[in-house]
């Protein structure tokens, strides 16, 4: 039988291409991009689970494809799949920048912590061209509002300096997303996303230019990479991560059936002894449990066991805590509208 050719020349009369980094896809299907005419960029939660009440997705679905990602039941409520769907039609938000300036202008608005991005990668491939984020973050340094970011791309080095100057100016902090040290489970669970070893020259990057950055190993998944997690954090911290945090796998709604399959697709021999650890840390028969305080850190004793490594292995490292509940608003708003910009009087 011949081999089906994979290869697809980029289209010559395309008004948008993608740019892959270093350890980056390209996937093996046509990425589309679809355009969000939505009139706000900020979505608010009162979830007791996370720290942060205000999040910004210039982008919907994501690119690095990765398996277990909880955000791929969002796709669903645009008539488009949690699977392939999630990884190669694209939602952007073209006007978040103008969105998010507006939102800062009202007078309701009090400054807290924006979040990028609350629920898909806000630094993907595409960002490298569209500059979306890059233009909303400019944004906050004019009207020096707290931010924070978490990634797991080394895109995040282009815009180094304009961190820098969100830390001087407001309060900003970046997380890199990383749970892994073997490179090979890595490709298998996210496809097109970089490397463990580029992320890892990332927080290195980001620390040594003075930006305050974090690990966040994220997800764990039991019996599959939790025996990984000692060396991740020592690695880490050897690169110049100040906190770390971590999340147990989440697997809601659609993803139950994606994560299962592609898991059992990527390691067939692995796949039921991880499904089976899984359920031990959800009571025993379920893959997820979505009560606030218990989703993200699981139950029973192989999930206190986790808890109980990362907790030490902090302690020893010396590595502060960054958890989902860490308030991102305990210090005072460095929020200051600019002066109203006013056209020149004529002489005459």
């Amino acid at each position: 039988m011949k081999a089906r050719s994979t290869s697809n020349p980029d289209n010559r009369f395309a008004k948008q291409t993608v740019a892959y980094d270093d350890g980056e896809g390209p996937p093996p299907a046509t990425v589309s991009l679809i355009d969000d005419r939505s009139k706000t960029i900020l979505s608010s939660n009162d979830s007791p689970d996370l720290g942060f009440r205000w999040s910004a997705n210039p982008y919907r679905g994501c690119l690095h494809a990765c398996a277990y990602c909880y955000a791929r039941p969002t796709h669903e409520y645009l008539d488009l799949g949690a699977g392939t769907d999630f990884d190669t039609k694209i939602v952007v938000k073209r006007e978040a920048p103008a969105l998010l300036r507006a939102h800062f202008e009202k007078p309701s608005w009090r400054g807290e912590t924006v979040m990028f991005s609350g629920v898909t990668d806000c630094y993907q491939a595409i960002e490298r061209d569209l500059e979306l984020t890059r233009k909303c973050l400019e944004v906050c340094l004019e009207y020096k509002n707290p931010v924070s970011v978490i990634s797991k791309s080394a895109l995040v080095e282009r815009d180094i300096e304009l961190f820098v100057e969100l830390a001087k100016q407001a309060r900003f902090h970046i997380a890199v997303s990383l749970a892994w040290t073997d490179a090979d489970m890595a490709r298998a669970m996210e496809p097109w996303a970089p490397s463990p070893e580029r992320r890892l020259k990332t927080i290195e990057t980001l620390a040594k230019a003075g930006v305050p950055v974090s690990i966040v190993a994220a997800p764990i998944i039991p019996g599959l990479n939790d025996s990984q997690l000692v060396g991740l954090l020592e690695r880490a911290a050897d690169a110049g991560a100040t906190h770390a945090g971590w999340v147990l796998l989440r697997l809601p709604g659609a993803v139950a059936q994606v994560f299962p399959e592609r898991l059992q697709a990527a390691m067939p021999l692995a796949a039921d002894k991880v499904l089976h650890r899984i359920r031990s840390t959800r009571g025993g028969e379920k893959l997820y449990q979505s009560e606030f305080g218990t989703r993200g850190r699981g139950e029973g004793p192989y999930a206190e066991t986790i808890a109980a490594i990362f907790d030490a292995t902090c302690d020893r490292l010396k590595l502060g805590r960054r958890t989902m509940e860490t308030n991102e608003d305990a210090e005072p708003t460095t929020f200051k509208r600019p002066p109203p910009k006013t056209a020149q009087l004529s002489l005459w």
